[in-house]
């Protein structure tokens, strides 16, 4: 049996955070050049090296890209051969979180109770923290780093088996049009089709953590991501909402076994930074 230090998590974890406020994750970076190469309305095309200039200033700078440094959201998949040891994972999770976004001077935007007292914690923590068993000997962290401009733009819709493929055409580009200039587009847009009410906004979540460049390795799901893109470039909102042609850089769907009744579908809207980072302890 593999000995994994929490310690270990703790410390890349404190590292990440700090790394994908600051730099973008290079699929989306890439995703974002490309945009800009091919828009063809000058205001678009403008905001758009706006953004890339933003992006190296940060990068060189090591400044955050974004003054909203998010809410972190970990996943983590444990092998079921690893025996962690040190402490407690939940606590060196938050810790890592926490030390990162004050090594980093990023904003702490968390408060204790959602409804009434709204207190900021200070640290932000908690993160929001997924835990998933699979074999062998490594853990494997993605982290995320969610603004609320875009998350608050995020939709669950039941839909039933006869709406089918167009139903939840209908729901993302619904979606997308009502989160407008103000989920900074051009947008990553995770989709979770399945599961049930609650797993169908973690699958559009983990959706957000794939390369954008690489299509869903089903042909179907992949022919859907390329027509959502489509008809979502086609709504004309464009960089920032400006107007233009990038509107989305990527729609990345993911899909689970659901119930005979139902058809889950969530949409995750991510604004043009997207961030999120992997890396594997072993």
């Amino acid at each position: 049996m593999k000995e994994i230090s929490v310690h270990a998590i703790r410390d890349a974890l404190t590292k990440m955070v700090q790394d994908i406020n600051v730099n973008y994750p290079s699929d989306i970076y890439e995703l974002l050049q490309q945009a800009n190469t091919q828009e063809t309305n000058e205001l678009a095309k403008n905001t758009l090296g706006i953004l890339l200039e933003n992006a190296e200033i940060a990068k060189q700078e090591k400044i955050p890209v974004c003054q909203d440094t998010g809410m972190a959201i970990v996943f983590l998949k444990i092998g079921q051969d690893v025996h962690l040891i040190d402490g407690d994972l939940t606590q060196a999770v938050n810790a890592g979180v926490a030390a990162g976004y004050e090594a980093g001077y990023l904003r702490k935007s968390v408060v204790d109770d959602p409804l009434y007292e709204r207190i900021n914690t200070k640290n932000n923590t908690p993160c929001i923290l997924y835990t998933e068993i699979i074999p062998g000997e490594k853990v494997i962290i993605e982290v995320a780093a969610k603004g609320f401009g875009s998350e608050n733009k995020s939709t669950l819709t039941m839909l039933t088996p006869a709406d089918g493929e167009e139903g939840v055409i209908q729901t993302v580009l619904e979606a997308i049009k009502n989160a407008g200039p103000n989920a900074c587009p051009p947008m990553v847009v995770g989709v979770g089709i399945g599961g049930t009410f609650d797993y169908a906004a973690v699958l559009a979540k983990k959706a957000l953590l794939r390369d954008s460049r690489t299509p869903n390795n089903n042909p179907a799901y992949a022919k859907l991501e390329k027509k959502l893109l489509q008809l979502a470039n086609e709504t004309g909102i464009g960089p920032q909402g400006f107007g233009g042609d990038a509107t989305a850089l990527a729609i990345n769907v993911e899909y689970f076994p659901t119930h005979i009744a139902g058809l889950p579908v969530a949409v995750n809207i991510s604004c043009h930074i997207t961030r999120h980072a992997k890396e594997v302890l072993s």
